[in-house]
């Protein structure tokens, strides 16, 4: 697959990833791999007497989702992950729920010949069509080798 560089994204570009179903698996291997037993997550009686009535995943399994579903949606020479800004959960992740990633380029910055700064937004989405999950990611994209960006210049 090839993959795209800071010269080819511009602001209002939008991609939307493969979609992956939560299973409980996946719950109790992320509760393994973090040692977040949090009964929430991995108690199905406990789970049954809060709000959602069941057992719900981690807000990071969710993030750690979202990162990779991402990362074909658009696939991307980055050269560095930045950060992320303002994450908010919004919904819980229950265990049968498909999500999909929802990314957005927000703003492009040229910061040398070889290279730019790329602010995105991702939502992860539920098979209702909910946002469950958004924020915005930062990264360095690399330009391409046929093409320079000269000094000064941002990148819509």
């Amino acid at each position: 697959m090839q993959r795209l560089h800071f010269d080819e994204l511009q602001a209002g570009d939008c991609w939307e990833s493969q979609a992956r179903t939560i299973t409980e698996t996946d719950v109790v291997n992320f509760a393994c791999l973090t040692g977040d037993f949090d009964p929430m997550h991995v108690d199905h009686e406990f789970a049954a007497e809060t709000p959602f009535g069941r057992p719900v995943a981690h807000g990071l399994l969710g993030l750690a989702y979202l990162a990779g579903l991402g990362t074909n949606a658009p696939n991307v020479h980055t050269v560095a992950f930045l950060g992320i800004k303002d994450w908010s959960f919004k919904r819980p992740i229950l265990v049968g729920d498909t999500v999909h990633a929802v990314t957005t380029v927000v703003a492009t910055t040229a910061s040398n010949r070889c290279r730019g700064r790329v602010t995105w937004r991702r939502e992860l989405v539920n098979q209702a069509g909910e946002v469950v999950q958004s924020g915005i990611f930062e990264t360095v994209v690399a330009v391409s080798q046929t093409q320079s960006i000269p000094l000064g210049r941002a990148a819509a």
